[in-house]
């Protein structure tokens, strides 16, 4: 990673996604942490990242990241589960330590997995994920650093993100998607008793899930998780903190067309949104 210039000067906390779905992370960031500014970027022109390759994940994270430094910066958060398992290691490990300590870069698994454990009882937990996700088998690895005892059970979802994105999210025919994912990661153990949404889209098939769940099962969503750590995060590193710029300003950018984005983006951010077009 290489910046064109280093600046300890406040900016925004930016939030990177791959398209809208980080939008219904960053929502719970604004509600828990409505004084700082904010920069979200979704990388809509190269989505979905899921079916692509741990490399092409990495460049195009590490591209739009590298973006938001530049653009101010000081904090990325990677409100994506594929950039979270596919890029942020690697991120961490060899590219910002060449920068300065005021350049920081988060993900959303960890936050999760260092709760998950502590919600369930039975020690049985089941993740909701993309294909990408489930195939870097991160939430497993997580997990298992902090609760080595308890077992990780996983389902891929191929079909729930286009059915967010195609707005199909409340129909009945997602019903059929929905039930059929939920049986077959139910089907592997009857001890689950919690599930973590492992994509930031699915949070809009909330009430469908609800709809077909037991309701001894905990369903964990990761708005709010990541909210919470990010808040704790930022009480504990100062240095980073201080950096952060607090005027409650939001500002918006997408890679592909702004009209397309403004126009879906308010349904998984709860209200209306105007961006701006970044050229990669």
């Amino acid at each position: 990673m290489h910046l064109n210039h280093i600046s300890d000067t406040p900016g925004p906390i930016g939030i990177f996604d791959s398209g809208y779905g980080g939008l219904t992370v960053f929502k719970e960031i604004v509600r828990q942490l409505p004084q700082y500014d904010y920069l979200y970027l979704g990388d809509n022109a190269r989505v979905p990242y899921g079916i692509r390759s741990f490399d092409t994940v990495y460049r195009y994270t590490l591209e739009c990241v590298t973006h938001m430094f530049e653009m101010g910066c000081h904090l990325v958060i990677l409100a994506c589960n594929t950039a979270s398992a596919k890029a942020l290691r690697t991120i961490q490990e060899r590219d910002t330590p060449k920068l300065p300590i005021i350049y920081k870069t988060l993900g959303v698994i960890r936050p999760t997995t260092e709760l998950v454990g502590k919600v369930t009882r039975s020690g049985h937990i089941g993740i909701l994920a993309t294909t990408g996700t489930v195939a870097s088998q991160s939430y497993i690895i997580e997990i298992k650093k902090f609760f080595p005892d308890v077992q990780v059970f996983q389902e891929a979802c191929p079909m729930w993100v286009p059915l967010v994105e195609n707005n199909e999210f409340g129909s009945e025919g997602a019903d059929y998607f929905v039930q059929k994912h939920l049986h077959n990661l139910l089907s592997q153990s009857p001890d689950i008793d919690t599930l973590v949404l492992g994509c930031t889209h699915y949070p809009l098939l909330i009430h469908k899930l609800m709809q077909f769940l037991p309701p001894h099962i905990t369903l964990l969503s990761q708005g709010e998780i990541v909210a919470d750590r990010l808040a704790d995060y930022l009480q504990r590193h100062t240095e980073i903190e201080v950096l952060c710029s607090k005027n409650g300003q939001h500002t918006f950018y997408t890679t592909e067309s702004v009209e397309d984005f403004n126009q879906k983006a308010g349904i998984y951010y709860g209200k209306t949104v105007s961006c701006r077009h970044l050229a990669l």
